[in-house]
């Protein structure tokens, strides 16, 4: 009956020889597979998988004398990570092979395979059967809570445990805590919630249990129902951590409820005051800083520094932004100074404040001195600056080399994309509609590659033509940037970090 369900695969044939790197629980290295037999092996069950009888396929396997391995089973599941039926059928033909035994690693890398595919059925008797022969851990919790929770089978998730449990499988709290921080991390927190409040009478949550919830709803952004578990928490007499707390502060302050963050702030530095350490003050002071709130700031950053706590670079960053975002250049500047070894925190911080005063070439200078003390621009370090010097929907000017709407729609026309084009230049030519907001993130991605290299090189030699030395610079290190690793090798720093 299950062989007689239809799918279609995911996979061609041409990635079948795929090499991954698989989990494994084995003391000894595991042996190398001969890729010319498992290409062969994957080529028999991807054109034999809907072919009965399944004999037949079993004798064509035969016929390959090769050596069947717990590595070599893993590549196969490697090789159909989304295809359940030629797993499932080669797992039958080990059965028949009596020198090859299943570990819990095999069968979890092929219940695993069997619930992305979303074969619910087949998946319910791979788990029954994994638990009547005890080849279950920890990872096969894991792996059944979670196709189970994304396929919506929320009584098949508690029955999940009740299963396990009758085949004389321990499930303690550490392996539901296991499970609970999975399904929030996937942001599947309700079905979280609805396991543990199903399991409470068998299994007790503990303050582990109740942070993941904490964090999962906070993420998930609903902090009507992390307050909710929260004020639960407390009743079952357990103190919220502090990964806790610092998780309620930060939601409460993304959300704009600051005053209510705050409290927690407060009531921590009352009653717990030994437990604040430093990330729970740098959240503190990052948000003060960006709220303009300098001297708040440093009130709290002199109170870490009395009780013997060291700030970090991210801490010194968000100091310096809210200097300079109060127009106190020369104290921001002090900071950065004194840093023994400033990192790309620091100097984003820096480079962030000077743009907001319109200082776009001194955060530049700011962006060369960082390449020359060795620590590298990420992607944000070119987004930020490109939009500091072009503005976040782009130039406007006289120069056909440097005009925005130039170079946008021509490369929109490049690209094949007129309507897209057509669209852009009616919307900048009638009046009382915005123009499209430039995506520069897409603009680097998109050039992240060798043709980008040349497109780069090319782009800031006309920049340098038009005067705007510092957008070629920028420009130009990026393409250095996406340079192969031996190119990379042999490029010339100097002249770009030593121009002023």
């Amino acid at each position: 009956m299950i062989l007689g369900q239809r799918r279609s695969l995911t996979k061609p044939l041409q990635n079948l020889v795929r090499f991954l790197t698989t989990e494994s629980t084995l003391a000894n290295p595991p042996s190398p597979v001969n890729q010319a037999h498992l290409l062969r092996v994957c080529t028999i069950l991807y054109q034999q998988q809907n072919s009965p009888p399944e004999s037949r396929l079993h004798s064509n396997l035969n016929s390959l004398s090769f050596n069947l391995t717990h590595e070599f089973f893993l590549q196969v599941c490697n090789n159909f990570p989304l295809s359940w039926r030629p797993v499932y059928l080669f797992y039958r033909y080990t059965q028949t092979n009596p020198s090859f035994t299943h570990t819990a690693v095999s069968l979890n890398k092929m219940l695993d395979v069997v619930g992305k595919s979303r074969n619910i059925e087949l998946f319910w008797d791979l788990v029954n059967e994994m638990g009547r022969r005890r080849l279950v851990n920890d990872t096969t919790f894991v792996i059944g809570l979670r196709t189970l929770a994304k396929a919506r089978e929320l009584n098949k998730c508690v029955e999940f445990f009740h299963v396990m449990g009758g085949c004389g499988i321990e499930c303690n709290v550490e392996t539901l805590n296991k499970v609970i921080k999975s399904l929030c991390g996937l942001k599947l927190v309700e079905e979280a919630k609805f396991v543990v409040f199903k399991l409470k009478e068998r299994i007790r949550p503990d303050g582990v249990t109740f942070k993941c919830l904490i964090k999962g709803f906070c993420d998930a952004g609903d902090l009507v129902e992390a307050g909710k578990i929260w004020n639960l928490m407390v009743d079952q007499g357990f103190d919220p951590c502090v990964g806790a707390v610092e998780k309620m502060m930060e939601t409460l302050f993304k959300t704009k409820r600051d005053a209510e963050a705050m409290k927690l702030f407060q009531m921590m530095r009352l009653k717990r005051m030994e437990e604040l350490g430093l990330s729970s003050y740098r959240l503190v002071i990052q948000w003060m800083c960006k709220k303009g709130k300098v001297e708040n700031a440093h009130v709290v950053y002199d109170e870490m520094r009395k009780r013997g706590i060291k700030a970090d670079n991210f801490t010194w960053g968000s100091l310096v932004y809210g200097l300079l975002a109060r127009r106190r250049v020369n104290e921001a500047y002090g900071i950065v100074e004194g840093i023994e070894k400033p990192d790309i925190s620091v100097y984003h911080g820096l480079m962030k404040g000077l743009l907001r005063l319109k200082r776009p070439g001194e955060a530049t200078q700011v962006f060369r001195e960082m390449i020359k003390r060795g620590c590298e621009p990420n992607m944000h370090t070119y987004v930020m600056l490109l939009q500091g010097h072009l503005g976040k929907r782009g130039r406007k000017g006289k120069d056909p080399l440097v005009n925005f709407d130039t170079i946008f729609v021509g490369g929109l026309l490049k690209a094949g994309k007129s309507l897209e084009a057509t669209k852009y230049v009616e919307r900048a030519t009638k009046r009382g509609l915005e123009v499209p907001r430039f995506d520069y993130n897409k603009f680097l991605h998109y050039y992240s590659n060798e043709e980008g290299v040349a497109m780069f090189e090319e782009v800031g030699k006309k920049l340098r033509e038009a005067g705007m030395v510092d957008l070629a610079d920028i420009f130009q290190r990026y393409g250095e940037k996406m340079a192969t690793r031996d190119r990379r090798r042999d490029r010339a720093v100097d002249p770009l970090v030593e121009r002023s």
